[in-house]
């Protein structure tokens, strides 16, 4: 059994490999397009961190996080929604696929319908997040030999939760139509959140942010882990995005039942 299940996650990631490589070479084929798209993300991410050079040099440290600590915190955020749009872009439109009946062409290939979904796109811009994140992740003075490991986990972990989040949002549309407006702005909502310390927020708004709005495992945590790493919140971390992970899977499998069963509202040529 532990064979066989070994070889289906071999054959899973030989799969979403190939289908991550065909649209990273689609999405560099319009050279022109991509570069533009992709600065236009660079320099978008480096004038917003502008702010907070400003805010630090006049003040020293806000609730004991230092200019080191913010460049860390969009270093690891802006690498983990990078590579969920980079990566995993098709979840960008899953709602609209899911209300299009886009999912048949998914549906007739043996392999799973949501990972062929998700990584059926990929977008330029995704690049220029990933970019920035690299960048500032030199500024922030926290990478080394012994950090980038951990930093790669809380990456993999953020980009886990942006996706996985994302799924559960667009899977509204198995039920209530189109959501993808609405899905959208929740994705924005918890980036906006993912960039500032959830020290400055207490009671029911903290409890938000590692609940429904799971920002607080996107940037806080990760943060907190780099700096004073602690395996109580690296197994915390990991719980989380498998915890996550888990119900993205099992929403949009129940929601796939009612697809199924003939609510579709178009079908693929």
């Amino acid at each position: 059994m532990e064979r066989s299940l070994s070889k289906s996650v071999r054959g899973f990631v030989a799969f979403a490999r190939a289908i991550l490589v065909i649209n990273i070479k689609a999405t560099f084929a319009q050279r022109g397009a991509f570069w533009l798209q992709a600065s236009f993300m660079l320099v978008n991410n480096l004038i917003f961190c502008v702010t907070w050079f400003i805010f630090f040099s006049r003040f020293d440290e806000i609730n004991g996080w230092r200019l080191s600590h913010m460049l860390l915190l969009y270093a690891i955020v802006a690498m983990s929604f990078g590579a969920s749009v980079a990566l995993s872009g098709g979840v960008r439109d899953l709602a609209r696929t899911i209300v299009d009946g886009d999912l048949d062409t998914f549906l007739t290939q043996p392999k799973s319908v949501i990972a062929q979904a998700v990584c059926s796109r990929s977008f330029a811009m995704g690049w220029g997040d990933l970019a920035s994140g690299v960048f500032l992740l030199l500024m922030s003075g926290a990478a080394s030999w012994t950090t980038l490991p951990l930093i790669a986990v809380c990456v993999a972990c953020g980009w886990t939760i942006f996706v996985s989040t994302a799924i559960v949002t667009h899977s509204a549309a198995f039920w209530i139509g189109s959501v993808q407006d609405l899905a959208r702005h929740s994705t924005q909502f918890t980036v906006t959140f993912s960039v500032y310390p959830q020290n400055i927020y207490g009671g029911w708004v903290k409890l938000l942010l590692f609940t429904a709005v799971p920002a607080g495992f996107i940037g806080y945590l990760p943060v907190t882990l780099v700096t004073e790493f602690e395996w109580s919140n690296l197994f915390a971390l990991l719980g989380a995005a498998l915890a996550y992970a888990t119900l993205a899977s099992t929403v949009f499998h129940f929601g796939l039942r009612r697809y199924e069963s003939g609510n579709r509202l178009g079908v693929r040529a």
